[in-house]
């Protein structure tokens, strides 16, 4: 397994790189000890001001060039970083990595199995190429997948998987929320 160097970090669809939640991580990767550099970045369609998300080979392609330049900087190749989000940012990089980009492993919060009372409309058809160990937290409320639908649907994924559920709903909001979120994702980390 390689020691990551560094979290590449994307938003949900309704916001940007500077959300609560990816703040919270970003600190509390760079309390770890030892702490892991965090790049927070957004996909094009925010970037050029627009509001309806990239279609996946658009954001995709965003973070290969994305996880490509960082690497570059950080004098590693790609799978020495981990890759990750919230809900569709997270989606987008579990994407990513099933298509072929090398990664250290995936810090997927608030993935979204489905739309909200839609679990017919399953957005889990690449797990099966996801070999690299990943993260989910999610909340017990969440109305993107239950507790028990993520377990049901990440059993297909065949790298070693680690789920963490915390009180709350898809946005995982509210006082005390984001920092449990962010210590979930450091002490992961911390065993990689």
């Amino acid at each position: 397994m390689t020691t990551p160097a560094g979290l590449l970090l994307t938003p949900g669809a309704g916001a940007n790189r500077d959300s609560p939640a990816l703040v919270a991580v970003e600190h509390a990767l760079a309390d770890a000890r030892p702490s892991l550099p965090v790049h927070r970045v957004d996909f094009p369609y925010r970037l050029e001001g627009r509001r309806m998300p990239d279609r996946a080979p658009v954001a995709v392609a965003h973070l290969w060039a994305e996880a490509t330049a960082w690497a570059a900087e950080l004098g590693v190749p790609t799978n020495h970083l981990l890759l990750g989000g919230r809900s569709y940012g997270g989606r987008m990089c579990s994407m990513a990595v099933a298509e072929g980009l090398p990664a250290a492993g995936l810090v997927l919060l608030s993935y979204p199995l489905h739309p909200p009372g839609k679990p017919e409309k399953l957005r889990v058809e690449h797990f099966g190429q996801i070999e690299v160990p990943t993260l989910f937290v999610s909340g017990d409320k969440d109305q993107f997948g239950t507790p028990d639908e993520l377990a049901e649907h990440v059993a297909a994924i065949p790298g070693p998987v680690t789920t963490v559920t915390l009180s709350g709903a898809h946005d995982m909001r509210g006082v005390g929320r984001e920092k449990a979120v962010a210590e979930a994702v450091a002490t992961w980390v911390g065993t990689l």
